[in-house]
């Protein structure tokens, strides 16, 4: 009964915190992720208060959370629309991943962690937070703009690459031999391939299935369905992520939309817990000794990944203003930068690297929002002021060119 009453304590004060943490972010009007690292590493190892009695449940909450955040990202497309970004975009994501994964694989590299260490933290570096970029777009009131088409379908690809890459990193951190990982990686693509297939050929026959009036019941089933697919996915030495990404995108129309509304709280409940479970499993005197690389990084890859969006948009026909806001937007990293390097905690492959992800996530949560807002202003000044410099010598002489008003492209498309 004693442990019991500790247990109900322990994990009561950390949902309140939680709540008490996601409201303060709501009010600073900025993701509430790096407040909940910063509470992990607070009563994790070598934190403030250590917790005891909760934290194997913590655990078991943490998996759940990775299996929700990708069966409710699965349940944002539909495998029309995943094939469709294949076929179109195909180009933005290679770039988006020579751009933004080389690095961390490099200074891995630099860093003496190996080859396996040097895949884990390309992953990190390589994938935006779709989670915080969708929410940025929201509140900057740029849904409807012309370059979000092109920022989503990034985000797509990158997803879509989570179903190949978190197989191929399953088996590496598994110690495999070549043959095994191999057939491990043969497994996870065909199965992904059957599902987008049965998806788009029989994709309503399996809504109507799970379909039902009745909430509670539509939530048992696509729960229950999401945990079991995602076991069988992880006993195949795939990955449970992967399973669970695969039923959000087999499910569609009106059975998605409701299992997303339903999932809702639930996804964001043990995504918070996951968030704080990582950070319980780093020690914060690990992170100093890490800091100076982790800056470097976040701000090669920012850069980057503006970069990246500015390619993009202006492949799409997008003018210069939406093209660096196409790039400031993708600079978040966050939720699959902590679920990716998370594993390789997991596997114990290299101490350092769960404090230098900590550290770059945080570092990048918060100037994504940031970045996001202020590129475009900053980069159409100092084009402005260097335009204005290479002109002065040729107004002596030539007339006041007639000016233009330009084209206002924070408007949506009709």
């Amino acid at each position: 009964m004693h442990s019991s009453a500790i247990f109900l304590i322990e994990f009561g004060a950390i949902i309140l915190g939680l709540g008490l943490l996601g409201r303060l972010a709501g009010r600073l009007q900025f993701s509430p992720i790096p407040l909940y690292l910063l509470a992990g590493l607070a009563f994790g190892e070598g934190g403030l208060l250590p917790l005891g009695a909760s934290e194997e449940f913590v655990a078991i909450g943490a998996e759940i959370g990775v299996i929700l955040l990708l069966l409710m990202l699965g349940l944002e497309y539909t495998a029309s629309d995943l094939v469709s970004n294949l076929k179109t975009q195909y180009p933005a994501g290679l770039v988006d991943m020579a751009l933004n994964a080389l690095p961390g694989a490099a200074l891995a590299l630099l860093l003496g962690w190996g080859p396996v260490a040097a895949v884990v933290l390309a992953g990190v570096t390589w994938i935006s937070s779709s989670g915080v970029i969708a929410k940025v777009l929201g509140d900057l009131g740029r849904l409807g703009n012309r370059e979000t088409p092109v920022i989503l379908s990034i985000l797509v690809l990158e997803d879509l690459a989570m179903a190949v890459y978190l197989p191929i990193i399953t088996a590496l951190l598994a110690g495999v031999s070549l043959a095994a990982g191999s057939v491990t990686l043969a497994i996870a693509l065909g199965v992904a391939g059957l599902v987008l297939f049965v998806a788009v050929r029989y994709g309503r026959v399996i809504s109507r299935f799970v379909s039902s009036d009745d909430p509670e019941k539509l939530l048992l089933v696509v729960l229950g369905l999401t945990l079991l697919v995602a076991g069988l996915a992880q006993q195949l030495q795939v990955s449970a992520a992967v399973g669970a990404f695969l039923v959000g995108i087999a499910l569609s129309g009106e059975v998605a939309e409701g299992a997303h509304n339903l999932l809702a709280p639930l996804r964001d409940l043990f995504a918070a817990v996951f968030f704080v479970f990582f950070g319980l499993h780093t020690d914060p005197q690990s992170i100093p000794p890490v800091i100076l690389p982790a800056l470097a990084l976040a701000v090669v890859t920012a850069l980057t990944k503006i970069a990246t969006g500015y390619w993009a948009a202006r492949r799409a026909g997008i003018s210069p203003k939406g093209r660096w806001r196409a790039g400031g937007t993708l600079v978040a990293r966050g939720e699959f930068s902590i679920v990716i390097a998370g594993l390789a905690v997991t596997a114990g492959i290299e101490p350092d690297l769960g404090p230098l992800a900590t550290a770059y996530v945080l570092v990048l949560v918060v100037l994504g929002p940031l970045t996001a807002r202020y590129t475009e202003p900053i980069a159409l000044r100092l084009s402005a002021r260097r335009a204005a410099a290479d002109t002065v010598p040729a107004q002596v002489t030539a007339p006041a060119a007639e000016t233009l008003e330009p084209v206002d492209e924070t408007r949506p498309e009709r």
